[in-house]
């Protein structure tokens, strides 16, 4: 199984300035961080849809673990 971590900036909308990270993790055929690019909308709609409070800024793919967490 290959997985590509999804990785989204997002604000709430109450306070715009107040934003965060959040990743998701899935699966994709190839694993490539190209291949989520293409992939990755349907994920992202299906988030946004489950956290209306926040709204996506911007997104990018990576490997899981390749860019670490936030201290």
């Amino acid at each position: 199984m290959n997985f590509v971590e999804l990785i989204l900036t997002v604000c709430t909308l109450a306070q715009p300035a107040a934003c965060d990270e959040r990743k998701l993790v899935f699966e994709s055929t190839t694993g490539s961080t190209s291949n989520c690019m293409m992939q990755a909308m349907p994920y992202i709609a299906q988030w946004c849809g489950e956290h209306p409070q926040l709204t996506v800024t911007k997104w990018r793919c990576a490997r899981p673990g390749a860019e670490g967490d936030k201290i």
